[in-house]
Parts: structure tokens; C-alpha cells; sequence
């Protein structure tokens, strides 16, 4: 299981969409659990108050372990702001089966990026709440991620490169 974690805009979703595609041609079987997505279906009765972030984080956790236990490979794509919901996710998916990628890339950029219009609408006063703005966003300590990857400094071939990488050599070894 992947879990890829970072500010909105970052490339999480971006980067695990192109990781899905490759693992597929090499016949693996796949599936994406994407924050943005669940919140839309599974996750929809949930806000973004401290307690609903936990909720949502714990209810993808629970799934993505369903998958993965299924034989799946699960490619997780949450903002996952704080180091407790972290551990929450690796308390229920267990660490053996979990590789912890952050998606780093700096409030600016994203906001630079901007691809759901959502930090112009944060900056705007219509959204509160907004994680790196007004909800804070806890960037790994030292030996938290399995990777840390910079989509401001690598480019998105580069990213997704060292990213199957290091999930091919975790696949092999299993």
C-alpha cells in the first residue's frame, strides 16, 4: 500500500494516477483511494473540523487495508495534514504493508499551481479551514516517510520514476 501525503495541489493525486498506470502494464492489479474522490461518495457527510479529518483518514485507512488484504495494490492519495492522522493510518494499515510518501512541494506553489481554484477561493475568504492556510499542515519528522518527494524540484517523470522504483522494490520483495 502507498499513502501519499502533501499540501492540495502538490501532485499526490497527479503522481498516483501515473504510478496506477504503470503497475497496471506490468499487470499488476491496482486501485486509487483518493481523498477528493471518497469525499464525493464514502466520506461525503464529513467537514473539515478536526474530528471529521480523523473520521475521513480512518475510514480510507480501513478501506485501503481492505484492499490491500484483498491482494490489491493500493495507491492512497490524502492530504493527511497532521502526524496523528499519520499514525492513525499506519496504526490500522500496519507498517509492514505501508509506504509513506510525502508529497512536498511549498504552500506558494501550490497555490501557483492551483488546480481546483481552491486556494484563490481560500484567499478570497470562501473556504476557512484550508490546510497550510488556516488548518496547519505537520511535515514528516526525520524517518516518518518511506520517500520524500519534491514536485518543485523534480519533474513529474523524475517523481514518478523514483517512486515505482521504490514500490517495485517493495513488491519483489514480498
Amino acid at each position: 500500500m502507498i499513502w501519499l501525503y502533501g499540501l492540495s495541489g502538490a501532485g499526490k493525486s497527479t503522481l498516483g494516477e501515473a504510478l496506477e498506470r504503470q503497475l497496471r502494464a506490468e499487470n499488476y492489479v491496482t486501485q486509487i483511494l483518493d481523498g477528493d474522490v471518497l469525499r464525493r461518495g464514502l466520506n461525503r457527510d464529513l467537514g473539515f473540523s478536526e474530528k471529521d479529518r480523523i473520521e475521513n483518514i480512518r475510514r480510507a485507512a480501513e478501506l485501503a487495508k481492505l484492499f490491500s488484504h484483498a491482494g490489491v495494490v493500493t495507491i492512497c492519495s490524502f492530504i493527511t495534514p497532521l502526524r496523528a492522522h499519520r499514525a492513525l493510518a499506519r496504526e490500522i494499515i500496519s507498517a509492514p504493508d505501508l509506504i509513506e510518501v510525502y508529497i512536498e512541494a511549498s504552500y506558494a506553489t501550490c497555490a501557483q499551481r492551483d488546480p481546483k481554484g481552491l486556494y484563490a477561493r481560500a484567499a478570497a475568504g470562501q473556504l476557512t479551514s484550508f490546510t497550510g492556510r488556516d488548518s496547519a499542515f505537520e511535515p514528516p519528522i526525520a524517518g516518518e516517510a518511506s520517500l520524500v518527494l519534491s514536485t518543485e524540484s523534480a519533474t513529474p517523470a523524475a517523481s514518478l520514476a523514483t517512486l515505482h522504483a521504490l514500490v517495485s522494490r517493495a513488491l519483489t520483495s514480498r
